[in-house]
């Protein structure tokens, strides 16, 4: 299994959602160092089986990310403002 994928394409996928992603050859985000593309190599709902699979093969450096199971957040122009500290304590 060796797919290119973009994180906002692994969040929507059916396949990956709710699993461990194995991710090889990625490119980060520069601000949160967070990977944002990377080839599929692996998956499983298990963490360690997934890690375990990964070890086995010599050499092999992924970033292992989780795709949730809810919806991608809305653009920043849609979210609700979250109440600051002092209205939630008056």
């Amino acid at each position: 299994m060796t797919t290119r994928m973009t994180w906002p394409q692994l969040q929507r996928s059916d396949e990956f959602r709710g699993r461990w992603v194995a991710l090889d050859n990625c490119r980060y985000d520069a601000k949160t160092a967070q990977p944002v593309e990377g080839s599929v190599v692996d998956a499983d709902e298990d963490l360690a089986e997934l890690c375990s699979r990964i070890r086995s093969e010599d050499g092999r450096h992924c970033a292992i990310v989780f795709c949730g199971r809810e919806e991608l957040e809305p653009p920043p122009s849609n979210r609700q403002p979250r109440p600051s500290y002092s209205a939630l304590t008056h």
